[in-house]
Order: structure tokens, then C-alpha cells, then sequence
């Protein structure tokens, strides 16, 4: 089955509604985003990150057009440093390859073991987006809904400011 329809049957065994935009493959944010213009909601970037060990995985989601600062988080996260996970963990993971990543990869997160941030300043939107598993296909969900998918997965979440 396609990660997409994964995703789709998901949101809908758990009565999430949704919106789908399909558009050509988008690597970036900065693409993605051309393909929804006019859309309302918040631009999500989701970022896939482990500690120097790479024994503590974190999913940190931002508005698109905020630069992270990986310092600061680091020390939010105390950690001593953090970096971007390689394509073989995000593989490995959620199952995802880079250019893909979304909250939704957490459906394929066998071990449970991701950590999810959510940055504040955010939050303030009524809708999200994200890709659906899938650069094609830009998914958009009311922020309650984000929140209720996270705790139907038995994931817990935190609120950050970056």
C-alpha cells in the first residue's frame, strides 16, 4: 500500500478531517509551498533529528519559515549536540525518505522511540499542513486534529520556543 493511503485510512479510522492539494514532487518547503499558494494554514517544516549517539530520536516541527537555531535546541533538548538524522535512520524510523518527512511517518514508527516538538509560536493557526508520506501531496488538518492523531499513536508532545 502506498505511505499516502496509509496515512488517508489512518485519519480516517480516527474521523480526522483533512484536505489533500496533489502537485508535483516537492523536495523543499520553499517548493511544496508554490503548490498551495492561497491555502490557509500554517506551512509546517518537519525536521528529523538525533543526539551525537544517535541513541534519542526527536521530530520537530516548525513553521516553514523560521530558521532553527541547533544550538539552542540542543540545549532545550540538553543535549550536547543534536544533528539531522541520515537517510538510512529516517528509513529505518518512519519508513520515509528524505524530502517526505511529516508527523504522519510516526504511523510508521515501529519503535516507538521519536520524540515530538512542537514550536509555540505555531500554534496560534487553526489549520497545519504536511505531506501525507508522500511529496506530492500536501495534507491539511485542523490543529486540534494534529494534536488528537499524536495522542491516538500514544505519543506525547511538547511545547518549545525556538
Amino acid at each position: 500500500m502506498e505511505q499516502y493511503q496509509i496515512v488517508y485510512d489512518a485519519l480516517n479510522k480516527m474521523s480526522i478531517a483533512y484536505e489533500v492539494v496533489e502537485h508535483p514532487p516537492a523536495l523543499t518547503t520553499e517548493e511544496a509551498d508554490s503548490y498551495i499558494v492561497g491555502k490557509e494554514g500554517v506551512r509546517t517544516k518537519t525536521l528529523f533529528l538525533c543526539n551525537k549517539k544517535k541513541t534519542a530520536y526527536y521530530l520537530v516541527i516548525i513553521d516553514d519559515t523560521k530558521r532553527l537555531d541547533m544550538d539552542q535546541l540542543a540545549k532545550i533538548l540538553k543535549e550536547k549536540r543534536i544533528s539531522f538524522c541520515s537517510s538510512e535512520r529516517l528509513m529505518e524510523k518512519m519508513a520515509l525518505p528524505p524530502g517526505a518527512v511529516s508527523i504522519f511517518g510516526l504511523l510508521n514508527n515501529e519503535d516507538h522511540d521519536i520524540k515530538i516538538y512542537l514550536d509555540k509560536e505555531m500554534l496560534t493557526e487553526k489549520l497545519m499542513s504536511f505531506h501525507a508520506n508522500d511529496n506530492t501531496k500536501t495534507l491539511f488538518i485542523s490543529m486540534e486534529d494534529m494534536y488528537k492523531f499524536i495522542n491516538t499513536l500514544g505519543y506525547e508532545y511538547s511545547v518549545i520556543e525556538l
